[in-house]
């Protein structure tokens, strides 16, 4: 994969117009040890509905599992591939590549008209979640972080600055981090990873009546904005979460405030600095073509599972007849993944 020649910040990226589409091959390989009896593996893959900043180009698959495939939930938008292993599959192994096209993705203000969504996927995005709850405290909140405010862009915008002004990054949590919002305010300690922090915009946006929702996936190429912002060489824990919402006449805008934390963290920014000012001024309509969306379902059940519901899908799932592991848990899971840029 071609390397940054020299390390570039928000403040000198330039005005630019539509990016070209990049084309990745990103392969997952996954080993698992220690496991008996039957076992399924469950992994989220690429949106695959195509969008005007990404486009599913296609999967393939080998390993040792007796049966493996893809199914879609249209609903959730979400697409999943599982394999299963028979009783006497000792070291179960698979290995997946999916082919995506990636651009950047830009919200211009200027330019109204998009086509309406449909009216069960706002209902839908105004729901609340079994963590993301849009009452009591989450609405007491969004609705201080708006005031007056009655613009819909604008109420959006203000509850994208009242998250990046009251949260923080917290690189300890494992994974994306857990997502239950309202612990996090009732504790008052807003610290947290993507999921975190894009999952309680999200619920703000929704106790108002903003339709809003996550977006889960995985950083896949190195930042054009910050080093932190990107990912190159093994891929296995940079998955991240960012968020969306809709108004009328614009459609979906998308935000990013978990990635404002996260440079202000690791770039130990303040809040005076110009290039923190760009970058948050930059991610509230912009998304960089580093990132491939996976799905924005919450409350998952997985199909197949004898488990529990999952708040959300942004992680391999393993099961076996003793019941669900961690895929965190490097003794019993192998995983890697890596992505190289299609030339031509």
């Amino acid at each position: 994969m071609p390397a940054e020649a020299e390390q570039r910040d928000a403040t000198s990226l330039p005005d630019e117009p539509q990016t070209p589409w990049r084309t990745y091959d990103i392969t997952s390989t996954i080993a698992l040890g220690k496991v008996s009896g039957k076992t399924r593996i469950w992994l989220p893959l690429a949106l695959y509905k195509d969008t005007p900043w990404q486009r599913s180009l296609g999967h393939g698959w080998q390993g040792n599992f007796a049966s493996a495939g893809i199914y879609r939930d249209p609903v959730a938008e979400l697409v999943v591939f599982y394999a299963d292993w028979n009783v006497d599959t000792t070291a179960p192994q698979l290995q997946i590549t999916s082919q995506v096209a990636k651009r950047d993705r830009h919200f211009d203000i200027t330019r109204r008209g998009s086509a309406a969504e449909r009216s069960d996927v706002l209902r839908r995005c105004l729901q609340s979640s079994n963590l993301v709850p849009t009452d009591g405290l989450v609405r007491r909140t969004a609705e201080r972080a708006v005031g007056r405010i009655k613009d819909p862009v604008a109420q959006g915008k203000a509850i994208y600055d009242w998250v990046v002004e009251n949260t923080s990054y917290d690189p300890s949590r494992p994974g994306v981090g857990r997502g239950d919002i309202e612990a996090m305010l009732d504790s008052g300690h807003l610290s947290g990873k993507s999921a975190d922090i894009s999952l309680l915009f999200v619920g703000l946006c929704r106790s108002i009546g903003i339709p809003a929702r996550p977006i889960f996936g995985q950083r896949i190429d190195s930042s054009r904005l910050f080093a932190g912002l990107g990912a190159t060489g093994n891929l296995s824990t940079a998955q991240q979460c960012r968020a969306e919402f809709y108004t009328p006449g614009y459609g979906w805008i998308p935000v990013n405030p978990a990635d404002v934390r996260k440079a202000i963290d690791e770039e130990h920014l303040s809040s005076s600095d110009p290039k923190l000012i760009v970058l948050r001024k930059l991610l509230f309509g912009f998304w960089e073509m580093n990132w491939v969306a996976f799905n924005t379902a919450q409350d998952v059940s997985l199909r197949g599972s004898n488990g529990h519901p999952l708040p959300f899908l942004a992680l391999p799932q393993v099961e076996t007849a003793a019941g669900r592991f961690d895929s965190l848990d490097t003794s019993r899971f192998s995983y890697t993944v890596n992505a190289s840029r299609v030339e031509g």
